[in-house]
């Protein structure tokens, strides 16, 4: 009998030879009936816990934001992203991108992960300049990019915040500049910046 597939109000199951396999309820719920023994390479599994994704929120910055803020981490205006978990065991992932033309003379501004008022993902200390990510001064009329990605556990079912920081060291002539180059010409590009937020169920 070749292999088959049955859907009811409640469950999807998986036969081969009129023998139950693998089935699926409709809280993702997977269960192996007739698992590969370990002696035969199989794990004897008899279920399966599925990570899945139960929200995603995201926030989009499209403007230019200029500071001339220097040594001191400070919040990044539209890169902030909150998110109520359903469960306190769920994980969320936190996906950052961002466009910068850094700022004047040829220092690299620092880029920040915070949850709420906590830096996550941060250095261990060194240089006296614990970062997530940072981006360079590169030619005037040119933008760096940076990528953020981290799996948190938050530990919460509160509303919780994610935003981005920079850190900009003195003596810096604009101190930081996102979604554009330091000085923009009729060759030069804006950009957009991102930060997304997925939570994930145990």
């Amino acid at each position: 009998m070749a292999s088959s597939i049955e859907t009811t109000s409640t469950t999807t199951t998986l036969k081969n030879n009129g023998n139950t396999y693998l089935s699926v309820d409709t809280n993702d719920v997977v269960a192996l009936t007739n698992p590969l023994p370990v002696a035969s390479g199989g794990t004897g599994a008899t279920s399966l816990a599925l990570g899945k994704v139960l929200q995603v929120v995201s926030t989009t910055k499209t403007s230019v934001f200029t500071s001339t803020t220097e040594n001191a981490w400070t919040d990044i205006t539209g890169m902030t992203v909150s998110i109520t978990p359903s469960s306190s065991s769920s994980k969320v992932m936190v996906i950052a991108s961002l466009s910068s033309g850094g700022g004047g003379n040829n220092y690299a501004r620092g880029l920040l992960l915070v949850r709420g008022s906590t830096a996550i993902c941060q250095a261990d200390s060194g240089t006296g300049h614990e970062a997530t990510s940072s981006v360079n001064k590169t030619q005037d009329q040119l933008m760096d990019s940076a990528s953020i990605t981290f799996l948190d556990s938050p530990s919460t079912t509160s509303a919780t915040t994610y935003k981005i920081q920079f850190f900009s060291p003195s003596p810096s002539s604009t101190g930081f500049k996102l979604n554009a180059p330091h000085t923009a010409d009729t060759n030069s590009f804006n950009g957009a910046s991102t930060i997304t937020v997925w939570e994930i169920g145990a």
